[in-house]
Parts: C-alpha cells; sequence; structure tokens
C-alpha cells in the first residue's frame, strides 16, 4: 500500500470528547452541545426549494434557481463568478455569501486489491474516510454521514471513536464530488462512518441531489443506505426515497444483539422488522440484511433458526461479512469453510444469502475498519 499527502501541513485535533449515546437513546435527543458551532453555508447542495430562497433573499429573480442548480450539478461549478448566465452583481452577492464546499482528499491510500481510502478533514476540524472499491465493470464508493459514530458497535473502530459531528449536505456530497474516479461510479454506498439515520437532514438533501433530474440524475438503485436500525426515523426515510436500504442485524436475539449493538436497547430489531413488513422490496428496491459472523458468538444452528423466524415474509437477501479484527477485540471471524456453511443453510431455509468480499482491508478500509481516531490525536 502507498500514502499521497496532499495537504502535509493540515493539523489534526485531539481525540473528540466520548459519545454519551446511552443518553442520547433515553432521551431521543441530540447530544449537548453537538454542532452549535456555527457553520458558514455553502451553495453546493441546496436544493432548488432552497435555492429559490436564496434567490428571494438577495433579490434574485426566481428563475435564476434553475440556473444555480444547472451549475451547480449538471456542470458542478460551485464559484458563482464562473456562473455567466448571472447577472455580475448578483454574482457578486452569491461570492460574498456562500463559501466553496469543495476540498480535496487530505491523503489517498492505495491497497494492494485495487480498494482506494481517501480522508477528508471537515469544516469543524475533525476527519472523515470514505473508500472506493473497483471491481471489474463495478465501481462502489462508500461514503460517510458522520465524523465518527455515536452507535457504539463494538465490533466496529468508527463507534469506538464516539461522534464529533454530523457532516453537513455539501461535506456528503464533496465525498462524491472530489473523487478523481468520480465519472467511473456506478454505485453509492452509505456504509462509511456514521449512522445516516442519525442525519437525516443533511442525507435527504443529498439524496434528492443525486436522484434528482435537475441534479445528478442517478437511478435511486445506484445507491444504498445502511443503518443500525433508527427506528424513529425509518418511516421518514422510506417515505422520502426509493434507494436501496441495508439493515445492521448481526444478531437476531435481543439480548445478544444488545450486548454488542447498544442501539438494540433503544430501538429492537424486532422493532425495524416490524415497520419493514409495511413497505414493498418486491420491486426495484430492495432490502438487505448485514450480518457479521462471528465465531461461537452469531453463527451457531440456533441463530440460523432464530434468523428465519425474524425474516419471515419479507423479500430480502442476507449478505455475511467475514469479522475485521480491530485492536483488543475478542471476536474473531469464522474460517472459509464455516462462512459456506452458514450462507448454505440459510439458502436451505430459502434467504437468499451471500458472502461478501473483503476488499481493503490491508488499508484499514474494510467494513468496521474506518476510523480516524489516530489523524484526530496526530500530525501528518
Amino acid at each position: 500500500m502507498h500514502h499521497k499527502y496532499m495537504d502535509k501541513n493540515s493539523k489534526m485535533r485531539h481525540p473528540a470528547q466520548k459519545s454519551l449515546f446511552f443518553a442520547y437513546f433515553c432521551a431521543g435527543k441530540q447530544l449537548a452541545g453537538d454542532e452549535k458551532m456555527a457553520l458558514s453555508e455553502t451553495l453546493y447542495g441546496k436544493t432548488p426549494e432552497q435555492l429559490a430562497a436564496v434567490c428571494a433573499e438577495l433579490g434574485m429573480p426566481r428563475f435564476a434557481a434553475k440556473q444555480l442548480a444547472r451549475w451547480l450539478y449538471a456542470k458542478h461549478v460551485e464559484d458563482p463568478m464562473r456562473m455567466s448566465d448571472i447577472a455580475a452583481a448578483h454574482r457578486a452577492k452569491l461570492a460574498e455569501r456562500f463559501r466553496p464546499a469543495f476540498t480535496p482528499p487530505a491523503r489517498i491510500t492505495e491497497s494492494a486489491d485495487g480498494t482506494k481510502k481517501y480522508l477528508y478533514r471537515t469544516q469543524q476540524g475533525a476527519w472523515i474516510e470514505s473508500a472506493y472499491i473497483p471491481d471489474g465493470e463495478r465501481a462502489t464508493l462508500c461514503v460517510s454521514s458522520q465524523a465518527g459514530c455515536r452507535m457504539g458497535c463494538k465490533f466496529c473502530a468508527t463507534g469506538r471513536q464516539g461522534l464529533q459531528h454530523s457532516l453537513t449536505t455539501a461535506e456528503i456530497l464533496n465525498q462524491i464530488v472530489s473523487l478523481p474516479e468520480r465519472d467511473s461510479l456506478t454505485n453509492v454506498v452509505f456504509m462509511g462512518m456514521g449512522e445516516p439515520l442519525d442525519n437525516l437532514d443533511n442525507l435527504l438533501p443529498a439524496l434528492e441531489v443525486l436522484t434528482s433530474a435537475w441534479g445528478f440524475g442517478w437511478s435511486p438503485t445506484r445507491i444504498t443506505v445502511s443503518t443500525a436500525g433508527v427506528a424513529s426515523r425509518l418511516e421518514r426515510f422510506l417515505e422520502a426515497t426509493q434507494v436501496h436500504l441495508a439493515v445492521s442485524l448481526h444478531n437476531p436475539f435481543p439480548h445478544e444483539r444488545a450486548e454488542i449493538m447498544p442501539v438494540e436497547k433503544a430501538w429492537p430489531i424486532r422493532e425495524v422488522v416490524e415497520i419493514l413488513r409495511r413497505y414493498d422490496f418486491t420491486h426495484q428496491r430492495r432490502v438487505s440484511f448485514e450480518y457479521i459472523v462471528m465465531s461461537g458468538l452469531n453463527d451457531s444452528p440456533r441463530h440460523i433458526r432464530e434468523l428465519c423466524r425474524l425474516l419471515d415474509g419479507i423479500k430480502c437477501r442476507i449478505n455475511l461479512i467475514r469479522f475485521h479484527k480491530i485492536p483488543g477485540s475478542p471476536y474473531f471471524s469464522p474460517d472459509d469453510r464455516a462462512m459456506i456453511a452458514f450462507r448454505d443453510a440459510l439458502t436451505a431455509k430459502g434467504i437468499h444469502t451471500t458472502i461478501r468480499t473483503s476488499r481493503g482491508e490491508d488499508i484499514q478500509a474494510a467494513c468496521g475498519l474506518l476510523s480516524t481516531a489516530q489523524n484526530e490525536a496526530a500530525q501528518f
């Protein structure tokens, strides 16, 4: 593997305070002090409705909102001074009012298997990572929705560092727009750092930009959003979008799941599944369940039986994922023979089950390994 440093003078912050996720779960509110810092606005990331509000505020004609959307999302031009069909006086107002959104990666790390990990600095000074995964004619970008995460899953490196802050819509989209391989992308998965549904107010506009005719114009089937199961926001997400959904399951027994996924205590997986039963996944939109297999913990015949009971009647697939070792973790992945046997047992029960290929493990870019804790405490 090798690194490319693009900002060698960047200074790293000290680690953020430990997440108070349990208090958050109990109260159902944002953490005290979370995201109180006033952020300067970006034009990029705004929907036509929001752009129309900007035009009204600055005394611009309403039709200028469509012009702005075309410059931003068809031409990927965010500098108002380059928007030649906007009146010069209005361009000057826009340039004064909004800051640039596009920021290049601070570091690029490449795996032996071709996977690339990109490190970005956020406006608030935290760090996030995304992973580009080429695979033949398919090229997937795994993007982050938050700097850190408050969910605290025991098998995930991101969860260990707690939550620094949620990303803005522009910071979410910047991971795609600034990607050198942007034009080769076939799919985007929100499976990087953070819990996407914990940042729904910025996630939904980003998805709207990606899938609308006035935006990127992508089919929703090119996008998958993963969630640990934030049931209180799941219906809003399902009603507002048509993108694929992936639910982090990892154990069908509530008490066992709660030991590795504290989110179970607030939003039980059975509640999540009952919500999903009310939606149609028999056409283009898919729902899948992610299942990191940990030897002796969640891979027994009784787990297979309970998975079948839990998911009975839902058209879905289960993606089995090898556990990728993180420092100090007591868990480990079964060998290939055991993984195949687990997959075949579920398939025999009528659940379409696959084993996800591990990519980028040598650069800490595989599932569960993204973490910027070291970057927060060090200067590179």
